[in-house]
Order: structure tokens, then C-alpha cells, then sequence
């Protein structure tokens, strides 16, 4: 129960995780799941970057299978050392990380992504190609995902001219250009990359505060039910004692008659 519970929680939007984790948590705490309450609870809040290729995970589920696929047959071709299948390997690699990637910006309901977040997505689905734990962790992935650079392959295009047999042909170099056009294409560059920096780091800092907003609503639902209850309770106690007040003064009149009546009695039987 807890993995549909877990596509449901990892497809919702990253500002409805927070308290929908709550009411999954609780829903399977109430019927009796401790473990499924405790491994839901247990789940971070993914970035955007993440929630959208969690999104195109849980409602595809062939992404996980040609991602692998792929992953398989450039394993192959790399331990083969054949460059021309790796050359057409790579190709489809770009091609079809290309496609999750607007397909996943689709299925998200996200039409213009900044340049950080269509780098993070694209990023992360590399990832997958390269590394079976991240594919493996897709539909559950709590932030972008990098391929490191160790294991069999990744950027195929590095491996594959490390390991072609022929010898390239020496590129033609090109002119170079002038010292303040150089310049200031370095600058716009420098420029491009500060920019994607800052809107990733907006856009991590807008879904820490997203969460902790959602927390913070969270808490104060449940500090306003334990008023709510502690009122109640309060009262109960309240009517509790002026009932008790009142029995004991009961017993206490009843007590008195019953000493009355046998006082009578005892008049009598003289």
C-alpha cells in the first residue's frame, strides 16, 4: 500500500508534499501500518528539478525500462571498444534525454523553464543513464542528480575519444579572435553561468520556504486541535468536580436524614 500511497505523494506539486505526507502518514497510521506511516513520514520533499522528473517517472512507467535499455547496449559497446556504436549510442542518449525532458516539463505543466532547471532535469536523467542507483531511485528522488564520473561510462563522448582505435585527423585551428571580443564573450558567459547559479539557488531557496511554510501551517493546525481539545477537557473536568461537589453534598443530607430517622426511632421504642 504505502508504494501507491508514495506515486501519489512523489507526483503531487512540491507545495502540496508537505501536508499531503502528513495525511498519508496518518491514514496509514490509523489503519494500523506503522511501517508504511513511518517510511511516508520518513520522505523528504524534492526540489523542483526532481519532482519533475519523479512526475514523469510515476506516470511512465516505460522511462525506467529505455533509460536501462540504453544503459545496457552503451555498457556493451563500451567493453566491446566500438566506436562507431558508441557514436550512435551517443546520439540516441542525447536524443532520448531530450525527449524525457520535455516530456517531463509537459506532463509538470511547466512551459518555460528557466535555464537552471532544464539543466538540473537534464542533469539528472544523464544521471540515470549512467548510474543504476539513480534509475532505480527514479520516482522517489529528493533533489537533481549529477553522474559523478566513475563506473563503466557516462558522457559518452569523452569515453568514446579515449578509447577510438583510429587516430582524428588534426582539427584546422581557427583564427583567433580579437582580445575585446574574446573578452567579452568570456563575460557573457561568466554572465550566463551566474545567472543559472542564482535562479537555481532561488529556486532551491523558494522550495525551503515553500516546505516550511507548509510546517508552519502544519503546526499551528495542531497547536490550534490541542487548544481546542485542552478546552474541552477543561470543561469536562470542571463539570466533573461541580458534579462530585454536588453528590458529595447529597451524601452528605442523606447521611444526616438517615442519622435523624434512627434518632426518631430510638424516641419511639422508649
Amino acid at each position: 500500500m504505502a508504494d501507491a500511497e508514495l506515486n501519489e505523494l512523489f507526483a503531487a506539486k512540491p507545495e502540496e508534499f508537505t501536508a499531503l505526507r502528513t495525511k498519508l502518514a496518518a491514514a496509514a497510521k490509523k489503519r494500523g501500518d506503522a511501517d508504511a506511516a513511518k517510511r511516508i513520514g520518513a520522505m523528504r520533499k524534492p526540489t523542483t528539478a526532481a519532482w519533475v522528473v519523479n512526475r514523469l517517472a510515476v506516470g511512465d512507467k516505460t522511462v525506467k525500462e529505455r533509460i536501462d535499455d540504453l544503459r545496457e547496449r552503451l555498457r556493451a559497446a563500451h567493453a566491446e571498444m566500438d566506436g562507431e556504436r558508441i557514436r550512435g549510442l551517443s546520439t540516441e542518449q542525447r536524443r532520448l534525454v531530450d525527449q524525457l525532458a520535455k516530456a517531463g516539463f509537459s506532463e509538470a505543466s511547466l512551459a518555460d523553464p528557466t535555464a537552471a532547471l532544464r539543466e538540473d532535469v537534464i542533469g539528472t536523467l544523464q544521471a540515470a543513464v549512467a548510474d543504476p542507483d539513480v534509475a532505480a531511485r527514479l520516482g522517489r528522488l529528493a533533489k537533481a542528480e549529477r553522474w559523478s564520473g566513475f563506473g563503466d561510462f557516462g558522457d559518452t563522448a569523452t569515453v568514446f575519444t579515449a578509447t577510438r582505435r583510429e587516430k582524428p585527423a588534426p582539427a584546422k585551428p581557427e583564427p583567433a579572435k580579437p582580445v575585446k571580443e574574446q573578452a567579452r564573450d568570456d563575460k557573457r558567459a561568466k554572465a550566463r553561468a551566474d545567472l543559472a547559479a542564482a535562479e537555481r539557488a532561488k529556486a532551491e531557496a523558494d522550495d525551503a520556504l515553500s516546505e516550511l511554510q507548509s510546517d508552519l501551517a502544519t503546526a499551528r493546525l495542531r497547536q490550534q486541535d490541542a487548544s481546542r481539545r485542552l478546552a474541552e477537557a477543561e470543561r469536562g473536568l470542571t463539570a466533573a468536580e461541580d458534579a462530585y461537589d454536588a453528590a458529595k453534598q447529597a451524601s452528605r443530607d442523606a447521611a444526616n436524614l438517615v442519622k435523624d430517622a434512627k434518632a426518631k426511632l430510638r424516641a419511639i421504642a422508649k
